[in-house]
């Protein structure tokens, strides 16, 4: 990621993805700043992919402009509840290094853990997608202390529902046999596996190591709605070579040079 002074505003960055491919404007300080984590879920998205892609609680739109930058064949609608983040994704539509794919893509402001009548009164409607991808907040309340910055803490922390109102919007948007995925905390898989079960299916799970020697610290799921099909533990990716190093080659593939993960449609 490449940051450069906003000229409107020394609030805003405008920052670099897939090599210059994705430019997007975000908060200098006081919200969430998307990196790794929105580049390797719009990368989970497989070559072959078509149609609606929602993503779920976008912010500025990284993961969403990323996924449209790498798959021609795709729309996106970016789903985000914070007016001040969903304005940033609109300016950076406007922005002259997007336009290969900013035509592709659309916002909506809603509130995704919202009762389904609010929903789909705010425009997520019932089998609108094709497919959802998501970066939910990694952390909860119950368990971990919340930034004192309000859009921060609102980026990182789930509610006491947890991840059951996210995975519930997405069975709803989801068309049976489209596709969900999410990129979450390693330690949180059991959790997520508890609330895909009886919505989605056919789940892959691919593990993300900081390093070869180290656990994983993430994980990249993606399951089939309505599916019966079995979980699948995916070969796993390594990001540094060792400690304080470099990224690896497939890292930089993936985050530079707009490589995919692999998986293929199920």
């Amino acid at each position: 990621m490449t940051e450069v002074q906003d000229p409107a505003s020394g609030d805003v960055t405008h920052d670099a993805f897939l090599g210059g491919r994705v430019y997007v404007y975000q908060p200098r300080k006081d919200r969430h700043r998307a990196g790794l984590d929105a580049v390797f879920l719009a990368a989970a998205l497989p070559v072959e992919t078509t149609g609606r892609i929602v993503d779920l609680g976008s912010g500025v739109g990284t993961a969403g402009f990323c996924a449209a930058a790498r798959l021609p064949d795709i729309s996106v609608t970016l789903v985000e509840i914070d007016e001040a983040v969903l304005s940033l994704a609109q300016k950076a539509l406007q922005d002259p290094e997007n336009t290969h794919f900013a035509d592709r893509i659309d916002l909506l402001h809603a509130d995704i853990t919202a009762k389904g009548s609010l929903r789909h009164a705010n425009g997520l409607l019932p089998s609108m997608a094709d497919h959802a991808i998501m970066n939910p907040p990694y952390y909860e309340a119950d368990r971990f202390r919340a930034s004192p910055k309000s859009g921060r803490a609102g980026a990182h922390m789930l509610d006491e529902r947890g991840l059951e109102p996210w995975v519930k919007t997405a069975a709803d948007i989801v068309r049976e046999g489209g596709s969900l995925t999410v990129i979450f905390r390693a330690d949180g898989l059991h959790e997520l596996l508890s609330v895909l079960q009886g919505r989605f299916g056919a789940i892959d799970v691919i593990p993300l190591r900081p390093r070869p020697d180290a656990p994983a610290t993430r994980i990249v799921l993606r399951a089939i709605r309505a599916s019966k099909a079995p979980l699948k533990l995916m070969p796993g990716f390594v990001l540094h070579e060792s400690e304080g190093s470099d990224f690896t080659s497939q890292s930089k593939n993936i985050m530079r040079g707009g490589q995919g993960l692999g998986l293929t449609p199920r």
